[in-house]
């Protein structure tokens, strides 16, 4: 599965018995296919090996992305996959039984193109769909006639992304009274405890080697 991390929208994903390369190949082949992302974009993953083949790395490198990992043996610095594969497991997995491998390929399509993209709140979204959400930001931008604004991302802190009793702008400690009961939210990843968590700092994540260049990427 491959995640936009600006929106939370899966932009790719692919299903089958094993971690071959292939397998996550045509994930990211899907997410360039739907994105089209210029040259920079940073890749983040952990630090499984299906992401450090030469397949794979070698497909980043021909789009200009730059990899990332995480530090070992932590899982907040993927915070957001690991709370979209809780949402999966917790409202798709678990919830239902499959005939076979091309029924649970169906049911994940209508559940993350149907569902999750499209229906299912986010508190970082400011709790909206990640469909919604771009499309919100993409009226805001064409709004702005005449005006010139550089691109820009911001890095946030993993309290302050899955923070659920407190809006922007609402003072610490106060009661959130905005939660949705209608839809489930994404909040934090699947059994990690908030009051213990010293979250990581955006550039303390490994670089990954160029194979091509046998250089450390930044």
């Amino acid at each position: 599965m491959v995640l936009d991390a600006w929106s939370r929208k899966v932009v790719g994903w692919a299903l089958g018995r094993s971690l071959a390369a292939q397998l996550t190949v045509a994930a990211l082949e899907q997410a360039i296919a739907q994105r089209q992302p210029l040259p920079g974009l940073v890749h983040h993953s952990d630090r499984g090996s299906q992401y450090a083949c030469r397949e794979y790395v070698k497909l980043l490198a021909s789009q200009g992305m730059i990899p990332s990992m995480s530090r070992p043996a932590n899982p907040y610095d993927n915070a957001s996959c690991e709370s979209f594969m809780r949402t999966l497991k917790r409202e798709e997995i678990y919830a239902n039984t499959y005939r076979d491998l091309e029924d649970l390929r169906a049911h994940i399509e209508e559940f993350i193109e149907r569902y999750y993209n499209r229906i299912r709140l986010h508190s970082a979204l400011g709790y909206l769909p990640p469909e919604e959400f771009e499309q919100n930001a993409a009226s805001e931008a064409s709004g702005q006639a005449g005006s010139c604004a550089a691109a820009s991302m911001s890095f946030f802190r993993h309290g302050e992304i899955y923070r659920w009793d407190q809006k922007p702008g609402q003072e610490r400690g106060e009661p959130n009274r905005f939660n949705s009961p209608a839809h489930p939210i994404d909040e934090s990843p699947t059994g990690y405890s908030l009051a213990g968590c010293s979250p990581a700092e955006p550039d303390s994540a490994s670089p990954a080697i160029d194979h091509f260049q046998g250089e450390a990427t930044p």
